[in-house]
Protein backbone atom coordinates (compact mmCIF):
# COMPACT_ATOMS: atom_id res chain seq x y z
CA UNK A 1 0.00 0.00 0.00
CA UNK A 2 1.01 3.60 -1.01
CA UNK A 3 1.88 5.54 1.98
CA UNK A 4 1.61 9.79 2.32
CA UNK A 5 2.47 12.25 5.01
CA UNK A 6 0.44 15.37 5.15
CA UNK A 7 2.04 18.07 7.65
CA UNK A 8 -0.17 21.54 8.19
CA UNK A 9 0.48 24.29 10.36
CA UNK A 10 2.37 28.19 9.95
CA UNK A 11 -0.10 31.01 8.81
CA UNK A 12 -3.85 29.72 8.98
CA UNK A 13 -4.67 32.38 6.54
CA UNK A 14 -4.20 29.40 4.01
CA UNK A 15 -6.23 27.14 5.79
CA UNK A 16 -3.67 24.38 6.04
CA UNK A 17 -5.73 22.35 8.68
CA UNK A 18 -8.76 22.80 5.79
CA UNK A 19 -6.14 21.47 3.11
CA UNK A 20 -4.65 18.70 4.67
CA UNK A 21 -8.33 17.42 5.09
CA UNK A 22 -9.68 17.78 1.45
CA UNK A 23 -6.32 16.03 0.40
CA UNK A 24 -6.17 12.94 2.88
CA UNK A 25 -9.61 12.27 1.80
CA UNK A 26 -8.28 12.30 -1.87
CA UNK A 27 -5.41 10.09 -0.94
CA UNK A 28 -7.35 7.66 0.69
CA UNK A 29 -10.14 7.49 -1.82
CA UNK A 30 -7.02 6.48 -3.96
CA UNK A 31 -5.97 3.70 -1.61
CA UNK A 32 -3.01 5.30 0.29
CA UNK A 33 -2.30 4.61 3.98
CA UNK A 34 -2.32 8.73 5.27
CA UNK A 35 -1.12 10.11 8.31
CA UNK A 36 -2.22 13.63 8.75
CA UNK A 37 0.38 15.53 11.40
CA UNK A 38 0.76 19.38 12.67
CA UNK A 39 4.39 18.97 14.00
CA UNK A 40 7.73 19.32 11.35
CA UNK A 41 8.99 16.89 14.02
CA UNK A 42 7.48 14.15 11.82
CA UNK A 43 10.44 15.18 9.40
CA UNK A 44 13.13 13.90 12.36
CA UNK A 45 11.57 10.14 11.86
CA UNK A 46 14.25 9.23 9.30
CA UNK A 47 13.39 5.97 8.60
CA UNK A 48 9.68 6.15 8.62
CA UNK A 49 10.19 9.37 6.76
CA UNK A 50 12.05 7.11 3.91
CA UNK A 51 9.42 4.51 3.38
CA UNK A 52 6.84 6.99 2.12
CA UNK A 53 5.69 7.19 -0.97
CA UNK A 54 4.47 10.74 -0.85
CA UNK A 55 4.93 14.20 1.15
CA UNK A 56 2.58 16.83 1.15
CA UNK A 57 3.64 19.92 3.15
CA UNK A 58 0.94 22.49 3.87
CA UNK A 59 3.09 24.95 5.99
CA UNK A 60 3.45 28.89 5.26
CA UNK A 61 5.71 30.83 6.76
CA UNK A 62 6.97 29.69 10.04
CA UNK A 63 10.56 28.44 10.85
CA UNK A 64 12.12 24.95 10.15
CA UNK A 65 15.31 23.41 12.24
CA UNK A 66 18.43 22.44 10.55
CA UNK A 67 17.46 18.89 11.58
CA UNK A 68 13.74 19.25 10.43
CA UNK A 69 14.80 20.30 7.18
CA UNK A 70 17.55 17.32 6.86
CA UNK A 71 15.10 14.90 6.99
CA UNK A 72 12.32 16.21 4.58
CA UNK A 73 14.77 16.88 2.23
CA UNK A 74 17.15 13.59 2.52
CA UNK A 75 13.50 11.62 2.38
CA UNK A 76 12.97 13.54 -1.07
CA UNK A 77 15.93 12.88 -2.72
CA UNK A 78 16.19 9.40 -1.71
CA UNK A 79 13.56 8.80 -3.89
CA UNK A 80 10.13 10.15 -1.40
CA UNK A 81 7.85 11.72 -3.74
CA UNK A 82 6.94 15.15 -2.47
CA UNK A 83 4.05 18.26 -3.98
CA UNK A 84 1.94 21.10 -2.60
CA UNK A 85 0.51 24.07 -3.57
CA UNK A 86 0.24 27.85 -3.12
CA UNK A 87 1.98 29.36 -0.15
CA UNK A 88 1.79 26.42 1.74
CA UNK A 89 4.88 24.72 0.03
CA UNK A 90 6.49 27.50 -2.04
CA UNK A 91 6.04 30.70 0.97
CA UNK A 92 7.43 28.00 3.57
CA UNK A 93 10.96 28.58 5.84
CA UNK A 94 11.97 32.06 3.85
CA UNK A 95 15.78 31.21 5.50
CA UNK A 96 15.97 28.37 3.84
CA UNK A 97 17.57 28.53 0.57
CA UNK A 98 18.16 24.79 0.21
CA UNK A 99 14.59 24.04 0.64
CA UNK A 100 13.36 26.60 -1.71
CA UNK A 101 15.71 24.74 -4.16
CA UNK A 102 14.14 21.51 -3.59
CA UNK A 103 11.05 23.13 -4.12
CA UNK A 104 12.18 25.18 -7.76
CA UNK A 105 10.71 28.51 -6.80
CA UNK A 106 9.84 30.82 -4.03
CA UNK A 107 6.71 33.25 -3.78
CA UNK A 108 7.46 37.14 -3.83
CA UNK A 109 4.55 39.32 -4.96
CA UNK A 110 1.01 38.61 -5.56
CA UNK A 111 -0.02 42.03 -7.34
CA UNK A 112 -3.14 43.28 -6.47
CA UNK A 113 -4.22 40.88 -4.34
CA UNK A 114 -7.78 38.68 -5.20
CA UNK A 115 -7.72 39.30 -8.61
CA UNK A 116 -9.30 37.65 -11.86
CA UNK A 117 -6.70 35.92 -14.52
CA UNK A 118 -6.00 33.27 -16.67
CA UNK A 119 -4.12 30.02 -16.45
CA UNK A 120 -2.98 28.80 -19.60
CA UNK A 121 -1.91 25.44 -19.99
CA UNK A 122 1.61 25.14 -22.29
CA UNK A 123 2.18 21.05 -22.21
CA UNK A 124 -0.99 19.59 -23.31
CA UNK A 125 0.58 16.26 -23.48
CA UNK A 126 1.39 15.95 -20.08
CA UNK A 127 -0.46 13.19 -17.87
CA UNK A 128 -0.75 16.23 -15.39
CA UNK A 129 -2.50 18.88 -17.42
CA UNK A 130 -3.71 16.44 -20.22
CA UNK A 131 -7.43 17.21 -21.52
CA UNK A 132 -7.54 20.53 -19.35
CA UNK A 133 -8.18 24.02 -21.22
CA UNK A 134 -7.15 27.26 -20.23
CA UNK A 135 -9.42 28.27 -17.20
CA UNK A 136 -10.36 31.58 -15.38
CA UNK A 137 -9.18 32.07 -11.60
CA UNK A 138 -10.62 34.12 -8.85
CA UNK A 139 -7.55 34.36 -6.47
CA UNK A 140 -3.87 35.77 -5.85
CA UNK A 141 -1.78 35.77 -9.06
CA UNK A 142 1.50 34.60 -7.51
CA UNK A 143 4.79 36.53 -9.04
CA UNK A 144 7.66 34.03 -8.08
CA UNK A 145 11.37 33.69 -8.26
CA UNK A 146 11.61 30.27 -9.96
CA UNK A 147 14.21 27.37 -11.48
CA UNK A 148 15.37 27.17 -14.78
CA UNK A 149 15.16 23.72 -14.36
CA UNK A 150 11.54 23.42 -13.81
CA UNK A 151 9.42 21.38 -16.20
CA UNK A 152 6.55 24.45 -17.10
CA UNK A 153 3.18 22.68 -17.43
CA UNK A 154 0.79 25.76 -16.80
CA UNK A 155 1.62 30.02 -17.02
CA UNK A 156 0.09 33.34 -16.73
CA UNK A 157 0.46 36.40 -17.91
CA UNK A 158 0.95 39.81 -15.62
CA UNK A 159 -1.17 42.63 -17.44
CA UNK A 160 0.82 45.32 -15.36
CA UNK A 161 -2.67 46.89 -14.05
CA UNK A 162 -1.28 46.59 -10.14
CA UNK A 163 2.67 46.25 -11.08
CA UNK A 164 3.23 48.16 -14.76
CA UNK A 165 7.03 47.04 -14.90
CA UNK A 166 5.59 43.20 -15.13
CA UNK A 167 3.23 43.99 -18.03
CA UNK A 168 3.42 41.22 -20.35
CA UNK A 169 5.28 38.80 -18.03
CA UNK A 170 5.11 35.09 -18.55
CA UNK A 171 5.21 33.34 -14.82
CA UNK A 172 5.18 29.43 -14.15
CA UNK A 173 1.80 28.49 -12.40
CA UNK A 174 2.47 24.80 -12.37
CA UNK A 175 5.72 22.80 -12.76
CA UNK A 176 7.20 19.26 -11.62
CA UNK A 177 11.27 18.66 -11.20
CA UNK A 178 13.31 16.27 -9.50
CA UNK A 179 15.30 16.73 -6.11
CA UNK A 180 18.04 13.66 -6.48
CA UNK A 181 15.70 10.48 -6.85
CA UNK A 182 12.89 12.26 -6.01
CA UNK A 183 10.29 13.49 -7.75
CA UNK A 184 8.49 17.34 -7.15
CA UNK A 185 5.52 18.65 -8.25
CA UNK A 186 4.01 22.14 -7.80
CA UNK A 187 1.19 24.45 -8.73
CA UNK A 188 0.74 27.96 -7.32
CA UNK A 189 -3.35 27.98 -7.08
CA UNK A 190 -4.89 27.34 -3.94
CA UNK A 191 -4.94 30.35 -1.95
CA UNK A 192 -7.66 29.40 0.11
CA UNK A 193 -9.69 25.93 -0.05
CA UNK A 194 -12.55 27.08 -2.05
CA UNK A 195 -9.92 28.08 -4.72
CA UNK A 196 -10.34 24.32 -5.31
CA UNK A 197 -13.25 24.68 -6.10
CA UNK A 198 -12.34 25.32 -9.70
CA UNK A 199 -12.30 22.16 -11.29
CA UNK A 200 -9.21 22.49 -13.19
CA UNK A 201 -7.33 23.62 -10.05
CA UNK A 202 -8.47 20.37 -8.10
CA UNK A 203 -7.72 17.85 -10.57
CA UNK A 204 -4.62 19.48 -11.72
CA UNK A 205 -3.58 19.18 -7.73
CA UNK A 206 -4.68 15.57 -7.56
CA UNK A 207 -2.85 14.57 -10.70
CA UNK A 208 0.00 16.10 -9.66
CA UNK A 209 0.24 14.10 -6.24
CA UNK A 210 -0.22 10.73 -8.01
CA UNK A 211 2.48 11.78 -10.52
CA UNK A 212 5.02 12.61 -7.42
CA UNK A 213 4.15 9.53 -5.20
CA UNK A 214 6.78 6.96 -5.41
Amino acid sequence: MKSALIVWGGWQGHEPEKGAALFATFLREQGYEVEVSDTLDSYLQTEKMQALSLIVPIWTMGTITKEQERGLLDAVRSGVGIAGWHGCMADSFRNNTEYQFMVGGQWVAHPGNIIDYRVNIVKHDDPIVAGLQDFQMHSEQYYMHVDPMNEVLATTTFSGEYAPWIAGCVMPVVWKKRWGQGKVFYSSLGHVVKDFEVPEALTIMQRGMLWASR
